[in-house]
């Protein structure tokens, strides 16, 4: 027999062998489509989410003399502040609402939706380290930071909630709330989603352009003036309030506000407006994360 054709079929019949032997566990292959948010991955690697959001919850007040109870102090300070500066110097309505639980109540809404934006806006910035030496979804760092801030919202939520059981249990007849405190858990989601979406789009475009980390600090702060926090929506006419009614967080205030305290403006319409243009802004963040994942390493 040939000895070229000896070697040649051992040659094919080593190769079968070692490909019946090979049992591959994972394959890991580049992602094409822009609109995939690889939702099954990030259940795969839940106890990594879990470990994120344990991370920042315990770094935030490591080493603090307060720890955790820095969680009630910053938004009581804030909410006593409001009351001083805007209800009896500026004189600004409440609505006939007791200032505490008016401006407590816009605090405690607009702390979660800013607190979120902004840590999730530097995602790649913060963690490119991390993100060039071990492959994970990318996804799971900004889901992180929505759920260990869900965590810092309940316990804002139950200090508000303390203040509108006080003031409910004083008889205050100024206090009415109804039935769309149902709505909180929607309004939760509604704030989550529309948070993440702004964020991917930041953290998409911080790495190329850092300045805009900084720009969105100081634009979220000129953001809550144009969101009823420090005063109520009935307060404002003409162009201005159009102008205010454009903005998505403008609903979502004006909702919890309502239903916990009965006065403020609700409307199906607004809150699906505010859906809307979350969904959109998810979107096209979805996109844009998804397209700059895969090349940020590069430019950061």
């Amino acid at each position: 027999m040939d000895t070229t054709s000896v070697l040649e079929k051992s040659e094919v019949n080593y190769a079968a062998g070692s490909a019946q032997e090979e049992s591959w566990t994972e394959v890991i292959q580049p992602r094409t489509r822009l609109l995939e948010l690889g939702l099954a991955d990030v259940w795969r690697y839940r106890d990594l989410v879990m470990l994120f959001v344990r991370r920042d919850f315990v770094s935030t007040y490591k080493q603090t003399v307060l720890g955790p109870i820095w969680f009630f102090i910053q938004p009581l300070l804030t909410t006593i502040t409001y009351v001083i500066v805007f209800g009896n110097i500026a004189k600004l309505s409440t609505d006939g609402l007791p200032q505490m639980a008016f401006y407590l109540a816009g605090i405690t809404v607009w702390n979660y939706f800013a607190q979120t934006l902004t840590s999730t806006s530097t995602v790649f910035r913060d963690n490119a380290t991390m993100f060039g030496k071990v492959y994970f979804p990318r996804l799971t760092m900004p889901l992180s930071i929505v759920i260990s801030n869900l965590v810092r919202f309940a316990i804002q939520l139950g200090l508000f909630a303390a203040v509108w059981l006080y003031y409910l249990l004083q008889g205050n007849n100024n206090i009415h709330p109804n039935w769309t405190i149902a709505l909180t858990p929607l309004l939760v989601v509604i704030m989550g989603l529309l948070s993440l979406g702004l964020g991917m789009i930041f953290s998409a475009l911080t790495t190329k352009y850092r300045d805009l980390a900084m720009l969105l600090a100081f634009g979220v702060q000129l953001l809550m003036y144009a969101t009823p926090v420090i005063y109520p929506l009935s307060s404002i006419t003409g162009w201005s309030r159009k102008l205010i009614e454009a903005n998505p967080m403008t609903s979502i205030v004006e909702t919890f506000r309502y239903a916990f305290l009965g006065s403020g403006t609700f409307s199906w319409q607004a809150l699906g407006y505010s859906t809307g243009v979350t969904l959109v802004v998810l979107l096209l963040g979805t996109i844009i994360f998804n397209r700059v994942q895969k090349s940020f390493t590069d430019t950061v």
